[in-house]
């Protein structure tokens, strides 16, 4: 496998993300939507992909993360699988299939696992949902959990903000890490949340802490590969760090075939049969 820093090429398993955490090894990970972009991502040596319901946006031009669907989720979730070999395929499950109780959450999170064939789902919330957490569990599906900026809750927020400024947020947000992980979710993603607070939980808890936007005291990063790759435009918080200027690239070789085509220099008598 030719993969950057890539030494092991076994599969991710959920149980390596508890060892990457007590050996000190950071945990890499991104989203991927389609079939194309998660062979490249897999293939570059990530330690697990994210089939995040930001596909509402990326994807599908939504505002918010809301409208996208468990049938949609299937969809991205399963042309990821296809493409993956070693990396952990992580599922959101999205607004709405959960939330209504845990014979609903159990019932859409199976689902998903048979349909999508991924290795693992990710719930937003804490205690909140805690016994719909539990029961899925003990379905024997893998859980990350998802605090801090919980987008599916952005209409009760009203700001994507940065969370748990506030000594009493801070504090249930730690109290969910506990609970979450204390019920055998593998993992919890931290979501713009203070530096520093990131790191206590990431001392206090047995599992690894995915953070986007929470510092570098997390055990693992997550970004949205649209936009570290700088395909997206005008979306630039703190936190995002571009590693190319993929717009640009992708608009200039468009660019350069519109021009190629409009000319007649496409194609040319090498190009024919």
């Amino acid at each position: 496998m030719a993969g950057y820093l890539v030494s092991d090429t076994r599969k991710v398993t959920t149980q390596r993300f508890i060892e990457m955490k007590r050996k000190g090894e950071k945990i890499s990970m991104l989203t991927s939507y389609d079939y194309t972009m998660a062979g490249i991502v897999d293939k570059a040596g990530i330690d697990a992909i994210l089939v995040g319901d930001s596909a509402s946006n990326v994807m599908a031009g939504n505002q918010t993360t809301l409208p996208i669907t468990v049938d949609q989720m299937i969809y991205h979730a399963k042309s990821v699988v296809r493409a993956v070999q070693r990396a952990l395929v992580v599922c959101d499950m999205p607004f709405g299939s959960y939330q209504v109780g845990s014979h609903v959450g159990v019932t859409n999170a199976i689902r998903i696992m048979k349909e999508s064939g991924c290795d693992a789902l990710k719930i937003e919330g804490g205690v909140e949902i805690i016994d719909t957490v539990k029961r899925i569990l003990d379905a024997g599906i893998p859980v990350i959990g998802h605090l801090g900026l919980t987008p599916q809750s952005i209409n009760k927020f009203g700001t994507y903000a940065v969370r748990a400024k506030d000594e009493a947020e801070a504090e249930k947000l730690l109290s969910d890490a506990k609970a979450l992980a204390e019920i055998g979710c593998f993992a919890v993603t931290l979501e713009k949340v203070p530096a520093k607070l990131a790191a206590q939980v990431t001392r206090e808890i047995k599992v690894p802490t995915i953070g986007i936007g929470a510092g570098n005291g997390t055990d693992g990063q997550v970004l949205v590969v649209a936009d570290m790759l700088g395909m997206s435009q005008g979306f630039n918080p703190r936190f995002l760090r571009r590693y190319a200027n993929l717009n640009e690239v992708i608009t200039d070789a468009i660019g350069q075939y519109v021009t190629d085509v409009k000319s007649g220099d496409f194609p040319n008598e090498q190009e024919s049969y």
